[in-house]
């Protein structure tokens, strides 16, 4: 399955509170649940001003639906060729 990192605009995402957090969170998951399986959301990162999520999706369409549905921003939905990290040098 395609994974894809999302870069979503939210001033002030850093800020946002634990039950702020938790309630962005709780609709991702609802409508992550109308969506199906196909579609899974496995972490995101909080900046001061932006949040970087990590999906596993079929096809970024799928992922705008899911901001769409959401009301969430997507501004960059990018595709994840390849991964590396520090034993990729070894």
């Amino acid at each position: 399955m395609p994974k894809y990192l999302i870069e979503r605009e939210i001033p002030g995402a850093g800020s946002l509170t634990p039950e702020q957090l938790q309630a962005i969170s709780q609709k991702s998951c609802g409508v992550l649940r109308h969506l199906g399986p196909q579609v899974q959301w496995v972490e995101s990162y909080v900046t001061d001003d932006k949040v970087y999520c990590v999906y596993l999706a079929p096809n970024a369409e799928l992922i705008r639906e899911h901001a769409r549905q959401g009301g969430f921003p997507a501004q960059r939905i990018s595709e994840v060729r390849r991964m590396i990290d520090p034993t990729t040098a070894e």
